[in-house]
């Protein structure tokens, strides 16, 4: 019994250094920006879901403020558009907001990341 505790302890561990290594690789990859590139580039909805204070302090051009704990109220807003970019500090609540969007049949959302991110390709 022992042994076999041992094994399954082993196997855990094995599977939890897989998880971790995937978490960390994805933290510290490149980002591949191609598909926020295209979409910028073709006139993207741009939208900050930082709060109003954070975006009074400096977004990117042309972007519009809908702060995260609104998108579900202001819904409107988001139709007919043919690309979506969403994107906030630190990248957190842009995919909060990318997965309210697209539970709520949008299928053209682009989480741009950080406000960071989303400008250097806006400036590019």
């Amino acid at each position: 019994m022992d042994k076999l505790l041992y094994i399954v302890n082993y196997q855990l561990s094995i599977i939890n250094s897989k998880k971790m290594f995937g978490i960390f690789k994805n933290l510290f990859a490149p980002t591949d920006n191609s598909q926020l590139k295209e979409a910028v580039k073709n006139g993207a909805f741009l939208v900050d879901v930082r709060t109003p204070a954070e975006f009074s302090g400096g977004s990117v051009k042309g972007a519009v403020n809908i702060p995260l704990d609104k998108v579900q109220s202001q819904l409107s807003k988001f139709k007919n558009k043919k690309n979506i970019v969403v994107f906030c500090r630190s990248g957190n609540r842009s995919s909060q907001a990318k997965n309210i969007l697209e539970s709520n049949g949008f299928k053209n959302v682009i989480n741009g990341g950080t406000r960071q991110n989303v400008n250097s390709i806006v400036n590019e």
